[in-house]
């Protein structure tokens, strides 16, 4: 009697978007994870969410002359994923806000422990706002992933390999 029920249920479940990609090969991407940033010691986050909705912050360093070298969090005020396709557009910190549009591909990094298994490839837009005024600059940039950890089987604690 409830079997029609049910039936519809997991089937609306089934066809659900899913959090991870699928590669041709069957199996699952996740793209969530840490990604080199402009400089040495700056990062991207991602986290992917439900329905391709994508969470984040940059973490970098100040340069103008009130933050020069203070790290600064700047969280995500939008982002997406579309199949490999990811944009996302920070909050603005001090005056300044990054725009991103591009893809997430695969890199030279042969497991998800190895450095660049994904990259960030697209145009990245800095804007700062000065003296009222707003001024941008473009830049064709490609940001490595940072290896991935995995549990141990003899232990709870990461290890990378």
């Amino acid at each position: 009697m409830h079997q029609p029920a049910i039936l519809a249920a997991l089937f609306l479940l089934g066809s659900a978007p899913l959090v991870c990609q699928t590669n041709p090969a069957g199996q699952t991407e996740n793209y969530s994870g840490m990604y080199m940033f402009l400089r040495d010691g700056e990062f991207v986050q991602i986290t992917v969410e439900d329905e391709g909705h994508v969470t984040g912050f940059v973490s970098r360093y100040g340069d103008s002359e009130s933050d020069r070298g203070v790290f600064l969090n700047q969280f995500f005020k939008e982002g997406k994923l579309d199949g490999t396709q990811l944009s996302f557009v920070t909050q603005v910190v001090h005056g300044v806000w990054f725009e991103f549009k591009g893809r997430v591909a695969r890199g030279a990094g042969k497991t998800p422990q190895d450095e660049a298994y994904y990259l960030l490839e697209g145009t990245l837009i800095e804007s700062r706002l000065l003296d009222k005024k707003v001024s941008s600059t473009s830049h064709q940039v490609t940001f490595k992933s940072f290896p991935k950890y995995k549990e141990t089987s003899q232990s709870h604690a990461p290890a990378y390999d």
